[in-house]
C-alpha cells in the first residue's frame, strides 16, 4: 500500500473518531486496564502500559480516568472487568479482507454485534484462519511530521530495527517487528522526536484496490464495526489510489 492510500484511510478514520470521542476514550481506558493486569501497574516496568497511557494522554483522556484504569487493572482498586481478546475474520465489499479485534467481557454480545455490523454493511463472516493469513503482526509507531523529513525519522530509527517509514500526509508511520517496537520508540525519544502512539497492530501483506464507491462501502462497514464498544481495532487490506483518495476528501 502506498503512503497516500493509507493517508486517505487515516484521514477518513480520524474524522469518524473525532465524532465518537466518548467511545474512543472508553477503548483507550480498556487498553490501560488490560495492560496493567497483564504486565503490572508500574509503567516504568511495563512498556505496553507505558504506551497505552501515552496514547490516552495524546487523545486528551483525563489523567484521573487514566490513573483509575491503571489501578483497576493492577488490582489496587476494585471494579476491573474480565476483558478477553477475540479476533473475528470476514470479507467486506469488493472482497476486501477484514480483521476485527475485540476486547470484551461478553463473548456472545461481541459476536452478535460484529455479525450484525458485517451483514448490514455488505460484509460476510469467515472461518478462523481464512483471512488472518493475509496480515502480519507488526510494531507501528505514528508521529506528527512537525517539520521532519522521512530521512530524519529513518536515521533515528534504522539501527533500532525499523523496517520502513511511510508518509501518511500529515504524519509518519514507522513499521517494525513487534519485538523491535520498544527499541524503535526509545530511539525516537532519544532523538528528541515526539510520537503519537506506539503499539502492536496488523499490516496486510496483499491489498485490494477499490474505486470510490467501493472505498465508501468499506469505510461504512469499518465505521459500523468501530461503533461497537466491544471492537477495539478493525484492520482491512483495502488499497486506495491517490485519485480515489482525493475524491473521498470531497465527501
Amino acid at each position: 500500500m502506498s503512503g497516500h492510500s493509507k493517508w486517505a484511510t487515516t484521514k477518513h478514520k480520524k474524522a469518524g473518531i473525532d465524532a465518537k470521542r466518548g467511545k474512543l476514550f472508553a477503548k483507550l481506558i480498556k487498553n490501560i486496564e488490560v495492560a496493567a493486569r497483564t504486565g503490572g501497574s508500574d509503567p516504568a516496568g511495563n512498556p505496553t502500559l507505558y504506551d497505552a497511557i501515552q496514547k490516552a494522554k495524546k487523545s486528551s483522556v483525563p489523567n484521573d480516568n487514566i490513573e483509575r484504569a491503571r489501578k483497576r487493572g493492577g488490582g489496587e482498586e476494585a471494579g476491573g472487568a474480565d476483558w478477553q481478546t477475540i479476533m473475528y475474520e470476514g470479507y467486506g465489499p469488493n472482497g476486501v479482507a477484514v480483521l476485527i479485534e475485540c476486547l470484551t467481557d461478553n463473548r456472545n454480545r461481541a459476536a452478535g454485534e460484529v455479525r450484525v455490523a458485517m451483514t448490514r454493511n455488505g460484509g460476510n463472516m469467515a472461518d478462523p484462519g481464512s483471512v488472518s493469513y493475509l496480515f502480519h503482526r507488526k510494531g507501528i509507531v505514528t508521529l506528527e511530521k512537525n517539520g521532519l523529513s522521512e530521512d530524519d525519522v529513518l536515521l533515528a530509527v534504522l539501527d533500532a530495527g525499523a523496517e520502513e517509514v511511510n508518509d501518511l500526509g500529515d504524519s509518519f508511520e514507522v513499521i517494525s517487528e513487534p519485538s523491535d517496537l520498544i527499541p524503535v520508540r526509545k530511539a525516537l525519544q532519544d532523538a528528541g522526536i515526539d510520537y503519537d502512539s506506539a503499539e502492536s497492530g496488523f499490516q496486510p501483506s496483499v491489498s485490494v484496490a477499490v474505486d470510490v464507491d467501493g472505498a465508501r462501502k468499506v469505510f461504512k462497514l469499518v465505521d459500523a464495526l468501530e461503533d461497537s464498544d466491544d471492537v477495539q481495532n478493525v484492520y482491512t487490506n483495502v488499497d486506495i489510489s491517490d485519485e480515489v483518495g482525493s475524491q473521498l476528501e470531497q465527501d
